[in-house]
């Protein structure tokens, strides 16, 4: 019986349960077996469910508001079903079906289209240490825009202080972007009201100035990322898209953060049918008219369209970081996730968290990270995506400066990848080479489980040494016990190195592989064996 690997569960047996694809199962025999769908365009998403005699897989497409899956229009073609099926784990990740059964590029012009690295006006959001709102419910007339007599709450995280020092953080650590949440009038009475029109997407809150913040942070040689929040509100969005976008290309924003919270309006839809999927593809494709590139939060799960709209530079559609703070996702979530999630495309998943313990930000949030911090900077290389988040608050990276400098060195763009061990639920190990350089990245993730993880450097180039800079779980670490035990080492390392690290309980392992051109440079490392 075929056991399926699902995202925030443990390995399953199949049975009459309907499943979201990515589906990854694997067999008695060791065959590993992947079911997914591509190209979805102007059509429903697909699920699938075990027939009664539990032998035949049926697709199930999400329904529009009157229960119908699909309406289609001569001349016009259905999304791709594909199989993926191989003895080794490894083939399921570094197969490219998805993004070869999508179609060419669709823009002449992709030089706008950049890998960013951000850190955001977000965690303590998330946290519950900071607001979005600006002010108390009952202190705002619903539906205003002017807030400027509306009563400050004194928790507002968008303020033209904070946010500065964002941007000072941010610049001193050499990243490219901050983002901002909460910027914007509408969140005192945005969540779960089914409201059509919340957002317009332009006015910020008296205390974010728009222009004087992104004038400083161009000075500071630093971008602002803009979000949007639509509360579901696909139709109050498109109504005003191209305002929004104009806004950003006033201010020189190129990039957004998109959300859908909430069910989606008009109302009888859902984000996984054939009018939501629409949408989200159309304010891809206006994007594109302003050169700006798009992250879409809470949207369909991917089917390799960034292929064919590349400005579709990442997506969360699964657990993210976020929910480490909402109870806290599953130990094993991270060694799932490339497995499922990612078969469509890069996955913003914010990665970073250095303090898993978030009553610290928040006393009445007692949520737990499942994780250690050498496996945070794993992530880095196992969760791919050209869309990097650094998402822990710049005073928790104050404290860990030394682990800290992976996220500064990793590469988010790669010439070469590969794959040096993996097991759906358990671990998984990549190598990527950083685009336009000599240097390699590798990342691991483990399970709730202690192993050694063995691998070897013959990915390297022949007759080079490199040094390798290897941040590791400590003696003792453990996901809840002792998730800060890390240690920092190198050594001199060519292609014909090898290496068994311990991993421990909800931990992982980075390695930065720096080309050394010098002998000098290494002369005083030991060899790795």
């Amino acid at each position: 019986m075929p056991k399926a690997v699902t995202p925030n569960a443990s390995q399953t047996p199949i049975s009459d349960t309907a499943v979201q694809t990515a589906l990854m199962m694997k067999s008695d025999n060791g065959l590993y077996l992947n079911l997914h769908e591509a190209a979805l365009v102007d059509y429903s998403c697909m699920h699938l469910q075990l027939d009664d005699q539990h032998i035949v897989f049926k697709s199930i497409l999400t329904p529009d508001a009157l229960g119908n899956m699909a309406y289609m229009q001569t001349p016009t073609h259905t999304p791709w079903r594909t199989v993926i099926a191989s003895f080794d784990a490894a083939d399921i990740l570094l197969s490219n079906i998805t993004l070869n059964l999508n179609e060419p590029c669709e823009w002449e012009d992709v030089s706008w289209i950049k890998p960013v690295k951000y850190i955001g006006v977000w965690w303590e959001m998330i946290t519950g240490k900071s607001s979005w709102a600006y002010s108390d419910l009952a202190s705002v007339k619903l539906g205003q825009t002017d807030f400027s007599k509306a009563t400050p709450n004194g928790k507002h995280a968008a303020n033209n202080e904070k946010v500065k020092r964002y941007i000072d953080f941010a610049a001193s650590h050499g990243f490219d972007q901050v983002l901002v949440e909460g910027w914007n009038v509408g969140w005192e009475d945005w969540f779960g009201k089914s409201k059509d029109y919340v957002f317009d997407f332009v006015t910020p809150y008296p205390d974010f100035d728009i222009e004087a913040l992104n004038n400083y942070a161009k000075s500071k040689g630093v971008g602002l990322m803009m979000h949007h929040e639509t509360s579901g509100s696909t139709r109050n969005y498109e109504r005003h898209l191209d305002q929004a976008y104009q806004l950003m290309n006033k201010y020189g924003y190129n990039a957004v953060k998109s959300g859908y919270v909430g069910d989606i309006i008009p109302r009888g839809e859902y984000h996984y049918g054939q009018w939501a999927i629409n949408h989200y593809l159309h304010a891809v494709k206006k994007a594109a008219e302003y050169k700006i590139m798009v992250n879409a939060h809470e949207a369909v799960r991917p089917t390799g369209l960034w292929w064919t709209y590349p400005n579709l530079i990442a997506n969360e559609s699964a657990r993210g970081t976020e929910f480490e703070a909402f109870g806290g996702n599953n130990v094993d979530h991270t060694t799932i996730l490339p497995f499922t999630r990612l078969i469509g495309g890069p996955m913003d998943y914010t990665p970073g968290v250095f303090e898993p313990d978030i009553s610290v930000h928040n006393p009445e949030n007692n949520s737990w990270a499942r994780t250690t911090i050498a496996r945070q900077l794993g992530l880095y290389v196992t969760m791919y995506s050209p869309l990097q988040m650094a998402a822990d608050l710049p005073e928790i990276y104050q404290q860990h400066l030394d682990a800290f400098q992976f996220i500064k060195d990793v590469a988010i763009d790669w010439d070469d990848t590969r794959v040096l061990e993996a097991e759906p639920g358990d671990y998984i190990t990549y190598a990527r080479k950083a685009k336009g350089t000599d240097d390699w990245f590798v990342g691991s993730t483990n399970d709730e489980q202690s192993r050694v993880s063995s691998i070897t450097f013959d990915f390297l180039e022949p007759g080079k040494q490199y040094i390798a800079t290897i941040y590791s779980d400590a003696p003792g670490a453990h996901w809840k016990e002792n998730p800060k035990a890390y240690e920092i080492k190198q050594y001199a390392a060519t292609f014909k190195s090898k290496l068994k690290q311990n991993c421990a309980p909800g931990g992982g392992y980075a390695i930065s592989l720096h080309l050394v051109e010098n002998k000098d440079q290494i002369r005083k490392l030991k060899k790795l064996k």
